[in-house]
């Protein structure tokens, strides 16, 4: 590929190459890309791939409906209008399309008529333009770095560091070394020549590093002219060689790619000329992010809640991967696809201390927020340091729903994890008994792992440490699956996992195992999958419908039955008298990607005589009165007697529901309610005296089923009670603030009075 000049550089920013799915095209091969302002992926001079090389497009008869079919072959909605004369600048290369002719109704633009490829009487100061609506099609799911190459991209495939100091080859993940390309399936050295930091700052991030620092050159030079003189070392003979090199590299910084950068493989002069006269290869050093430091490598100071990401990521299924959502005003919202693009998705990569981005993804596809959505149409230029340094508007300005949520794929550092984990005599690849790989005595060794303590956290560890996404199951019992022959023996006994750690091989674990059933059946297993229902309470509703109630014991035998009541309750006179109970309706949305559903089967469900109905999920939700120091003064709890779609999103059918011994669960963008005044739905507070208190309730306690996220499971209220009244306000869902963000009590007089 030749040198360009500058006023062009432009040309090798983001690409917006592929058509959406649901719009098969009659040519597979043919891709149009936008070239233009890269904050504004939706217009630009319009590029057409043919026979492996992109072209422009005359203007000439260019209209509205030329530009209708090309922007939703690009995947937005519609075309606002097009431009003529090269408002955009002039490209380069074959003018492939003049006096294109369309009906507005093709799917791509090739369907249209036109003079035929390359056919044309027009210069490039002909190009045409076009401007599309921001809003993405519904079925253009993302935009990917592998879509976003153009056919230098397809050859350039990835990049590696190659560490040349021995401290360097010690070091996991590596951050230091020779930076190597695969250009066309073989492994090529780039020549230092012209290499610059922003060259490094790519480099890094397609390695999952968020930023770079300086390398001592001159150390470099020496160990190069050291092997260079060296006569038992290839590398003289190798360097001679132009296949050696990649020739020269020039990025902005901004490219989540190398292939979006200038790439120039061999010398312009011709084969001849030495690909890298005088030269050496480049050499990058990456910072790694804070989740892949060593343990002993930490920040020189603690961080303050002004100084804690005001970003985060949720419900990806592997790090480095979620539904994008930030912190406005102490409370977490979503972000708008509109305009979201691979430059903005780098940002909140880099932030977040991962690398670039690799997928910035539209739709909701890793499921759908709730709440405020405080971000729209963000315009990164690429060098921001936080999303909140990109000019964006908010989210209530467009009429963004939570169906248009963004998410991000990042690229994270290779670990070498994977590697050290693996499921052995499953019926399928997502399931079977784990093996791990550990030291035993200073040797790597296979094994499996004792199930004592083994349960859906440490499950969700070894799935995501796999590849393979969320625990569905973790199996205490594994005697109907055969591991492999060698590694029958426990080499990890007493794991107990936080839900955050990369791989098993971080949490806690005995120091000698001690496994005392020996293992034999009793070993560890899991079932894993791609993606996992997401349960999140309305905190709204439950502060509105809060009252008090004293209820004759008359009418409480199968509460007390069911341990709905306080202790007490055992004592007393019944039938006479009453007991105080603070009720309260909850409405249980499900935003994850699959339905929720119990975690038994109907033959396993408990039938309760005095109410007459099953319950699937014995105890499905906790409530607590806390003092505000924690302390629980009265509980309540929830069986799941009927998880069923109460209401639906327009357009959503109902699918499960609890009459006639129906399947019970909540299907995704439902929502399932529990009235206030249904028994149980109440916490017990005859015992307790007047004072401030805090409200809790938390959803699948038992972490039963598995959830993309657990975080929101759990709700909290401000909670005041007199002895006659009681308010409840700054109701919240656990991750809502930050975590040490004070509740506040100012809006206490603003509260009703709930009355007995």
């Amino acid at each position: 590929m030749a040198w360009s000049p500058p006023a062009t550089l432009f040309l090798f920013l983001l690409l917006l190459g592929q058509p959406p799915p649901s719009r098969p095209q009659s040519l597979g091969t043919t891709k149009l890309r936008l070239v233009g302002p890269e904050s504004k992926p939706e217009e630009g001079r319009l590029e057409v791939l043919h026979q492996g090389q992109w072209g422009t497009v005359c203007d000439d008869n260019f209209a509205i409906q030329e530009a209708t079919v090309a922007c939703r072959q690009l995947g937005f909605e519609a075309a606002l209008t097009w431009a003529h004369s090269a408002k955009y600048g002039q490209g380069e290369g074959p003018i492939w399309l003049d006096n294109v002719r369309c009906a507005g109704t093709e799917s791509s633009l090739d369907q249209c008529g036109s003079n035929g490829w390359g056919v044309s009487d027009c210069s490039h100061s002909e190009d045409v333009g076009v401007i599309c609506h921001p809003r993405r099609h519904r079925g253009y799911l993302s935009e990917t770095v592998s879509n976003a190459l153009g056919p230098q991209g397809r050859r350039l495939e990835e990049v590696r560091l190659k560490p040349i100091l021995a401290s360097a080859k010690q070091h996991s993940p590596v951050t230091e070394g020779a930076v190597e390309v695969k250009y066309e399936g073989h492994w090529r050295q780039v020549c230092d020549q012209g290499w610059t930091m922003n060259n490094s700052r790519v480099v890094c991030g397609m390695l999952g590093f968020p930023s770079e620092v300086p390398v001592d050159s001159h150390y470099y030079r020496k160990v190069w002219d050291l092997k260079m003189r060296d006569p038992k070392s290839r590398l003289k003979s190798l360097t001679n060689k132009n296949s050696f090199w990649i020739h020269q590299v020039t990025c902005l910084g901004t490219e989540p790619h190398m292939a979006n950068c200038q790439v120039q493989v061999a010398p312009a002069r011709g084969k001849l000329r030495p690909a890298c006269p005088g030269g050496m290869h480049a050499v990058v050093s990456c910072v790694a992010g804070p989740h892949f430091r060593p343990p002993k490598t930490k920040p020189q100071h603690k961080g303050s809640w002004a100084e804690e990401p005001r970003v985060r990521l949720r419900s990806g299924a592997q790090v480095g991967q979620g539904r994008v959502e930030v912190l406005v005003n102490r409370q977490w919202g979503t972000v708008c696809d509109h305009r979201w693009n691979l430059i903005s998705a780098s940002v909140v990569c880099r932030q977040l201390g991962f690398g670039s981005a690799q997928e910035a993804l539209f739709g909701a596809r890793l499921g759908q927020g709730l709440g405020p959505i405080h971000l729209s149409e963000v315009r990164c230029r690429g060098y921001e340091r936080t999303l909140s340094d990109c000019p964006a508007l908010e989210g209530s300005q467009n009429g963004c729903q939570h169906e248009n949520d963004a998410a991000v794929r990042c690229n994270v550092p290779n670990m070498g994890f994977q590697n050290q984990v693996r499921l052995a005599g499953g019926r399928i690849p997502e399931e079977g008994l784990l093996e791990v790989q550990v030291e035993v005595n200073g040797v790597p060794r296979w094994g499996s792992v004792c199930s004592e303590n083994w349960g859906l956290t440490e499950a969700m560890v070894a799935c995501r440490q796999l590849g393979l996404g969320f625990a569905i199951h973790a199996y205490k019992e594994t005697w109907f699956w055969s591991g492999t022959p060698r590694a029958q023996q426990v080499v990890m006994s007493g794991v107990r996992c936080s839900g955050t750690e990369l791989a098993l091989q971080q949490c806690q674990r005995h120091g000698p195992v001690h496994c005392s059933h020996g293992g034999g059946r009793f070993l560890a297993g899991v079932s894993c999958m791609d993606s996992a229902p997401d349960l999140v309470m309305n905190a709204q509703l439950v502060q509105e419908t809060a009252y008090l109630e004293d209820r004759p014991l008359s009418q409480l035998y199968c509460a007390h039955e069911e341990n709905c009541l306080s202790k007490s309750a055992d004592h007393m006179d019944w039938p006479y008298g009453y007991r105080r109970l603070l009720r309260f309706s909850t409405q249980i949305y499900n935003l994850g990607r699959t339905d929720f559903r119990p975690k038994t089967g109907r033959d396993s469900w408990v039938w309760h005589q005095c109410h007459r109905h099953y319950h699937s999920i014995e105890v499905f939700t906790h409530y607590d009165l806390l003092t505000l120091n924690g302390s629980k003064v009265a509980e309540g709890h929830k069986a799941s007697f009927c998880l069923e779609d109460t209401n639906c999103p327009t357009g959503l059918q109902r699918r499960y529901a609890c009459a006639n011994f129906g399947e019970q669960g909540v299907t995704v963008g439902c929502w399932d309610t529990y009235r206030h005044d249904i028994d149980c739905q109440w916490v017990d507070i005859t015992d307790v005296g007047p004072g401030n208190y805090i409200f809790q309730v938390i959803v699948n306690p038992h972490y039963e089923v598995a959830e993309s996220d657990f975080s929101n499971n759990m709700l909290q209220c401000r909670c005041k009670y007199d002895g006659h009244r009681v308010w409840l306000h700054n109701c919240h869902t656990g991750n809502s603030y930050p975590a040490n963000a004070e509740l506040s009590l100012e809006q206490e007089q603003r509260l009703r009075n709930n009355l007995i």
